[in-house]
């Protein structure tokens, strides 16, 4: 077969999703199964879908598109905010989209008249994390632009933690989105349908929680794809965390020494490494090391997961060097790596890598970087 490959297990994502659909639905949450880290994959959105997710969501109105080919036709929503550029095909390939800039919702609505549509606008709230969200105190006012508007409807609130510096959901951040909430209704005399209170890091949270409140919608990624929550990396008991691999093969096996020699300087990639961590051995005398067929190009290097008793020793754009001890490897071999949530996200993106889907327990098949159909 093709190497590098990501071989899919959908059926441990439909398993995973029907899980924690379960879980949330016992707290009165709905699931939004998000793709991004699968180039909004129609194989990946549709087993969201069969395990009970609400809707899709992506960040990318070409992974949209893509989606918008399945055979139903489920809430689309695009969860970063639009750009002002592409507010025609955000009309045309999404049903919601989650906003926090006047212009963009401007012309979001101008694109909807044109269109013949109504858009659904969710207002995003800064509650701490400092990506997107607009401030608690300019929050009326965003609703009022979009009740204004000819072709929009305003579907509700949401927010985002954890993304950026890491902010932990807690009762004091989502108690303040609930009140809110309230005030906006209050004010406006108007129901809110969605609360998207957050991610996959919103569920510890959301689990053990006495003050859920009003959010009544998670967007899960993650947790559904990797079965881990991305607060601490740690694997969510009742879920799979192997539906991903990563198999690339080995083009050179020798016997090196331990350490470099010469003067050095900066990698490509600036950095200074260090030989003599763990898989060095003493630091001294010589290491079996392989060359793997994959690289930067491919994979994020921090979220590759070697077979146990394999070390990772660097990579380079298009070499992947290990210590493989005393496993046989030899040249021609085929090593299966497990990803965490930036490799998953890295080879999905990458050309070089096939993506291959398997439904069952049949062999599964390839298929190009474009034009996915699943087995």
């Amino acid at each position: 077969m093709t190497t590098p490959r990501i071989e899919i297990e959908l059926a441990k994502i439909e398993d995973n999703t029907r899980v924690l659909v379960g879980r949330m639905a016992a707290r009165g949450i709905g699931v939004t199964g998000v793709t991004k880290a699968t180039l909004g994959s129609p194989g990946v959105g549709a087993a969201m879908l069969r395990g009970g997710a609400v809707g899709l969501g992506d960040s990318r109105v070409q992974n949209l598109a893509r989606l918008a080919e399945l055979d139903v036709s489920p809430s689309r929503m695009l969860i970063r905010s639009p750009q002002l550029s592409q507010a025609g095909q955000v009309v045309q390939t999404a049903t919601a989209s989650l906003n926090t800039e006047a212009a963009v919702i401007d012309a979001l609505d101008v694109a909807a008249a044109e269109a013949g549509r109504r858009h659904g606008v969710i207002l995003m709230v800064e509650l701490g994390d400092l990506r997107e969200g607009i401030p608690v105190e300019d929050v009326d006012a965003a609703v009022g632009l979009v009740l204004g508007s000819t072709s929009l409807r305003l579907l509700g609130l949401g927010a985002n933690l954890a993304c950026q510096y890491g902010v932990v959901p807690d009762d004091v951040n989502m108690g303040t989105l609930t009140r809110l909430v309230e005030k906006v209704e209050a004010a406006h005399r108007i129901g809110l349908a969605v609360v998207s209170g957050g991610n996959s890091a919103n569920l510890e949270w959301a689990t053990t929680t006495d003050c859920l409140g009003r959010t009544n919608d998670l967007r899960m990624g993650e947790a559904i794809l990797l079965g881990t929550e991305p607060l601490h990396r740690t694997p969510i008991p009742g879920l799979h965390t192997d539906a991903f691999t990563l198999t690339a093969e080995v083009i050179e096996v020798a016997d090196k020494p331990a350490q470099p020699w010469g003067t050095r300087a900066q990698t490509a990639f600036g950095e200074t490494p260090d030989r003599t961590g763990p898989g060095t051995g003493t630091g001294t005398g010589t290491i079996r090391q392989a060359i793997v067929a994959l690289g930067r190009q491919d994979v994020d290097l921090d979220g590759l997961i070697p077979p146990v008793g394999i070390t990772v020793l660097g990579m380079s754009s298009d070499h992947l060097v290990l210590n493989v001890g005393d496993h046989p490897v030899s040249v021609g071999d085929e090593l299966s790596f497990g990803v965490a949530y930036g490799a998953l996200l890295r080879a999905m993106t990458s050309p070089f890598v096939t993506k291959t889907e398997r439904i069952g327990p049949w062999p599964s098949r390839s298929f190009p970087y474009v034009g996915w159909r699943a087995s």
